[in-house]
Formats: structure tokens, C-alpha cells, sequence
């Protein structure tokens, strides 16, 4: 299909991530005071959206305790600058299994499954105006580590989200993703048009060729609206390729450490970097506002 480029284009900074990076780079951060400032940083430099998961402080490991995530979220709310929050709801469905020989039982300290309703219990104390959904089960990254998301698992967590009124951001890591996404729209689940973060490049889903993402764009339904990334020091040519292709763009220190080889970048460094491609496209960059009204949003302070 012939491209159709996106004038209007919102960005989303995914500020720190679940991944082993935490000492990687001394930007990455870890308290909720960190995680909240950095997000504020990366929305005063044309951030629209910020994309946050929470970390324990002392150790930076991932962390799913709804303390955390109310600090941040009420520190991003309490700040003077306005942008759209959208927290992970990822956590909870890992599973490690033990070595080839012997699966059972599973790796106690890298297993993490939970049920639908504790996975979503942050977005309910929280209630940002859009969540993740991660639409599929994949073998991710290393070799015994399993991202579980069964349909009846998503099924039960987007119902909740619809009900709580919070947006589901559908992470999609390939294309079978994409069809579940749009059953779930067609059961009721989802609301449509729904929104889609096409998720490049992740070890091992749809690998970050070109081939690969048109296939992803040209699976999104026409009226949906989505993003896409990839990783690494692909994250601004991706930046580039979702522009040209219709979409919007999401940077950060959760997909990508580095500003050029060797350099350390900060969130706010990367979304400057993609605001400079994205106008140089000749594209504008439209802020928080003009986001809620482009996807159905209501801000919000929690219950």
C-alpha cells in the first residue's frame, strides 16, 4: 500500500523499562523521585506521553509494588508541566523454566505469574489515562524466559482496563499479536479504534527489518492510531520510518542507553534528538491536549 506520512505526530518517552540496565548507564532511573523527574524532563522536551514501569530503588530491579507506582504517578500529576501518563501493565506474566532436560519446576527467581486482577491493581489505584496491554505469549530474550499472556489472561485484564475507563495501549511484538488485538476488538473487550504500540527489534519477535514493520503497519486497522520503536542504535531511524509510515514515535532509556556511539543519553536528549527528525520530516509535534482529544482521553486524578 502506498505510504501515507503523519503530519501530526505525538511522541512517547518509555523513561526506564523492566530490563537489566539499570548499571548500564547512571541515567537510567530507579526511585520514584528519579523516574518522576526524569519523565517531567522528557515531557518538557516535547513528550506527549510517558511510558513508566518502577524499579525497586535500592537495587533498580523491576518492581511491581503499587507504592512506587502512586509516588510516581502523583509526582508526574503534581508537576506544572502537563503531559499523558501511561504505565506498564506487563509485569506479573514471566515465566523461566528450568533447563532443557528438566522444564519443571520452574526457575523460582525469574518466574513472576500472577493473576489478571493483582496485574492490574497499579492501573487501579492509579488510574492513568492509558495502560500496555502486551497482546501475545513469545519466547523473549534469553533462552528459558517465556512473556505469558494467554487469551484468557488478556481477555480478563483488557475487560478490566475498559471498565476502569483507562486506554490500552496493544503492545504488539508480532504480527499474530495484531490478529488477537483485533478479536479482542471484535468481542467487546477493546473499544475501537484502539491504540498500538508495534514493538521492533525485541529478541524474539518481529525482527526490526523494513519488510517486517510494513507488514505490522499494514496489519493496524486503517482508523486505529499507533506508534512504533525499535531498539538500540536503531531507535531514531525507526523514529523516521513510523513517521513516514503513518505513525507516532516512542524514544527512551527503556529501548535505547545511547545518543550517538559511546554517548549516554538522558530521556529528555532522546526526545530532543526525535523532535530534530521528526520536524526535519517536516511533520509537527503535537503535545498532550491534542492527544487526549485524538484518542478519547480524560485526565484524571485517582480515586
Amino acid at each position: 500500500m502506498p505510504l501515507t506520512m503523519n503530519r501530526e505526530v505525538f511522541i512517547t518517552a518509555a523513561v526506564t523499562g523492566s530490563g537489566g540496565t539499570q548499571d548500564r548507564s547512571p541515567h537510567v532511573p530507579r526511585s520514584p523521585q528519579q523516574i518522576a523527574e526524569s519523565a517531567i524532563d522528557a515531557a518538557k522536551a516535547g513528550a506527549a506521553i510517558v511510558h513508566c514501569h518502577v524499579r525497586d530503588p535500592e537495587t533498580g530491579a523491576p518492581s511491581r509494588d503499587l507504592k512506587l507506582y502512586r509516588e510516581v504517578t502523583d509526582r508526574i500529576r503534581d508537576a506544572e508541566v502537563d503531559v499523558v501518563l501511561n504505565l506498564t501493565a506487563g509485569m506479573g506474566g514471566d515465566i523461566v523454566f528450568g533447563s532443557a532436560d528438566a522444564p519443571f519446576p520452574v526457575n523460582q527467581a525469574g518466574t513472576d505469574m500472577i493473576g489478571a486482577e493483582e496485574r492490574v491493581a497499579h492501573v487501579a489505584e492509579c488510574l492513568p489515562e492509558i495502560c500496555t496491554l502486551d497482546c501475545g505469549t513469545m519466547n523473549f530474550a534469553e533462552a528459558d524466559y517465556v512473556m505469558t499472556n494467554t487469551p484468557g489472561m488478556l481477555t480478563a485484564m483488557g475487560r478490566m482496563m475498559t471498565e476502569l475507563g483507562v486506554k490500552p495501549e496493544i503492545e504488539a511484538f508480532d504480527t499474530g499479536h495484531l490478529w488477537y488485538a483485533k478479536q479482542l476488538v471484535k468481542d467487546g473487550v477493546l473499544d475501537s479504534p484502539a491504540l498500538v504500540q508495534l514493538c521492533m527489534g525485541v529478541p524474539w519477535g518481529a525482527p526490526n527489518d523494513l519488510n517486517t514493520f510494513m507488514a505490522m503497519v499494514n496489519n493496524v486497522p486503517d482508523d486505529w492510531t499507533w506508534s512504533a520503536f525499535s531498539l538500540g542504535r536503531d531507535q531514531m531511524p525507526y523514529a523516521a520510518a513510523s513517521v513516514l509510515a503513518g505513525g507516532n514515535v516512542r524514544v527512551g532509556l527503556e529501548d535505547n542507553l545511547f545518543l550517538d556511539k559511546g554517548v549516554l543519553a538522558t530521556n529528555a536528549q532522546l526526545v530532543e534528538r526525535a523532535v530534530g527528525v521528526i520536524e526535519g520530516m517536516g511533520a509537527k509535534i503535537i503535545g498532550p491536549e491534542a492527544v487526549r482529544e485524538k484518542l478519547g482521553l480524560t485526565k484524571r486524578a485517582p480515586r
